[in-house]
């Protein structure tokens, strides 16, 4: 089975991408989803954060505060480190798990620190979800209420555009309408299940 690795830098479209693959029936896993349920409350990963950050980093209902943290790693790298030693392991083992039980042709994992995380190796093909930095930090504001310095500072975290794009298998510019994204998508779905089928 094909394994194809959707990443893009914030806000370049990676969910609306991967919904619209979707709805070709392909099967999705979701690294962010998986690092979200692996850190909800009863879980060992939540609780190995609660002892490396005290219960500070904790909601008054026990759950995690999301803005502390993300505060806490995008300012200090040592303790961006802290978290992904943590998390990192876990997801990608939760990835290769749910890899293991697709039966379809080919499946998406959407990783978005795909290349950060040193993730690439659980894909066969890599395809990047692109736009100008200055369309990210807009959609970005929209969606997450974020200032343009939060997320500038979210930005240089990531591998640059030019990085992305020269690792990539298949490249997607993200700055038409949605309904040429479906038509690059279905190009895409249809050269993925011809190579599935070479691979049989």
């Amino acid at each position: 089975m094909l394994k194809v690795g959707l990443t893009g830098g914030i806000g370049c479209g990676k969910t609306t991408v991967a919904l619209l693959f979707a709805q070709q029936g392909v099967p999705i896993i979701d690294a962010d989803a998986i690092a979200h349920a692996l850190v909800q409350q009863g879980q060992p990963a939540l609780a190995e954060i609660r002892d490396t950050w005290g219960k500070e980093i904790l909601t008054k209902d026990g759950s995690l505060d999301r803005a502390r943290l993300r505060d806490l790693i995008f300012t200090c790298p040592k303790e961006k480190h802290k978290l992904e030693s943590i998390l990192h392991p876990l997801v990608f083992r939760d990835i290769q798990m749910a890899a293991g039980k697709v039966t379809a042709d080919y499946c998406v994992i959407s990783i978005p620190l795909l290349f950060e995380t040193g993730m690439a190796s659980l894909v066969d093909r890599v395809l990047v979800i692109d736009c100008p930095t200055d369309t990210q930090i807009r959609r970005v504001k929209h969606r997450d209420h974020l200032s343009s310095e939060q997320i500038q500072a979210i930005i240089d975290t990531q591998v640059t555009r030019d990085f992305r794009a020269t690792h990539a298998d298949d490249l997607i510019e993200n700055t038409e309408t949605n309904d040429k994204l479906a038509e690059q998508v279905k190009k895409l779905h249809n050269l993925y299940l011809s190579i599935s089928h070479c691979q049989d």
